[in-house]
Formats: C-alpha cells, sequence, structure tokens
C-alpha cells in the first residue's frame, strides 16, 4: 500500500532509535532516590516529556528538580542505544522527501542518541523544549508541519507510543504505529499498525508499507 505524503514526521526513541536499557537504568536509579515504584513510573513514561511523567508522582515545586536529576541519569549513559530494524535504509532512500523528527526528548538527549546509533538529524528537530505541552497534545506535530512548510493533512507521522498516536492523530495527520514498544493492541487509534521500519519503503509521491 501506498501513502502519499509531502512530508514525514517521525517520533525518535522506540521508532527510529532504541534507548531501552539506557531509560530504565536511570530510571531505577533516580526512582529509588524519589521512593517512586520504579515499574510503575516506567508504565507509562513512554512517548511522554520526562518532566509530564514526573509530574505525575511528585509536588509541583519538585518537579523542575526532579526531571533535571533524571536528565542528569540519562545524560551520563550510551549503553544499548541502536537504531531500530530499517531504519537507515529507509531515511538513506527519502531522497529529497521533507522529513522531521518530533521527539519528547530535550534536544541533548536527542543529539546523543542519534549520534551513537548513526541516525542523521534533519534540518527541523522539534523536542520537549519547543513547546509548551508534550504528546499527546499535537502541538509537536504542528510545530514541525509548520516549519517544514506543509499542511498536517499532507504529513505521514510515524509513532510507538499510544501518546504519540494521539498526538499525530490531533494534528490531522495520517499515523503508522510501530509494534516496537508497545503491542497493536495500544495503538489502535493509530490509521496504520505495522511491525517495524523493516516494512516501509520509499515510493513516487510517498511510502510504502507493507
Amino acid at each position: 500500500m501506498i501513502l502519499p505524503c509531502r512530508a514525514v514526521l517521525f517520533d525518535v526513541d522506540g521508532t527510529l532509535v532504541d534507548s531501552t536499557p539506557l531509560i530504565e537504568s536511570a530510571a531505577r536509579e533516580w526512582a529509588a532516590e524519589y521512593g517512586i515504584d520504579p515499574d510503575e513510573y516506567l508504565a507509562g513514561s513512554h512517548g511522554r516529556r520526562t518532566s509530564d511523567r514526573v509530574a505525575d508522582f511528585l509536588p509541583a515545586e519538585e518537579v523542575g528538580a526532579a526531571t533535571a536529576r533524571l536528565d542528569e541519569l540519562e545524560a551520563a549513559r550510551s549503553d544499548g542505544i541502536t537504531a531500530l530494524p530499517g531504519v537507515h535504509d529507509l531515511l538513506a532512500s527519502l531522497d529529497g522527501l521533507p522529513w522531521a523528527m518530533v521527539t519528547s526528548m530535550d534536544r541533548e538527549q536527542v543529539a546523543v542518541r542519534t549520534r551513537v546509533a548513526g541516525v542523521p538529524l534533519p534540518d527541523v528537530v522539534v523536542t520537549a523544549e519547543d513547546v509548551v505541552l508534550g504528546k499527546p497534545d499535537p502541538s509537536g506535530y504542528l510545530l514541525a508541519a509548520e516549519r517544514l512548510g506543509v499542511e498536517p493533512s499532507g504529513c505521514l507521522v510515524f509513532e510507538d507510543a499510544p501518546a504519540g498516536v494521539a498526538a499525530g492523530r490531533a494534528a490531522g495527520a495520517t499515523v503508522v504505529a510501530v509494534t516496537t514498544s508497545h503491542p497493536a493492541g495500544e495503538l489502535t487509534s493509530a490509521h496504520h499498525i505495522i511491525k517495524d521500519m523493516t516494512w516501509v519503503k520509499s515510493a513516487p509521491g510517498g511510502l510504502r508499507i507493507a
């Protein structure tokens, strides 16, 4: 099936890059310091900004410092970061099709993780610092489309988490979910669901998904 589009908007962690070992080890160390159940924290953290998830557990006056601490723990690690299957080939094949990254990570985290994974950075990268509200709010995807000069309805969004799928849908884009971090049953609001990027190929006027 060919999905026509004028631009492609990618989530990063869990969609293009796998940072799971790093994220889990940092979160477990951080949670022990704050007396938080690490499994409970991790269960709802994927696809959301760190500060938004931290706010689910701590008083507002503690969120800033606690978020900075978790960011510090993550920044000290680069273990286990890899590009997900099919990502390098897909990005190399886009052949002038505009694309952007829209992530709940901050700019430094994106730079480190993409570098370690060997994933190139596009001209447009929308990070946690660029929006007031994180996913599932559509602000990030709307901003990326605006910066690329493309209507959101002309964009394909690739996501791996329910919050990101919701953000892409709310922006008015066509959303393709990959089951790299969540089972298909949690991603049913996406327009299409695939296993990973090996199922995506460049095609005239858009992308082909198997």
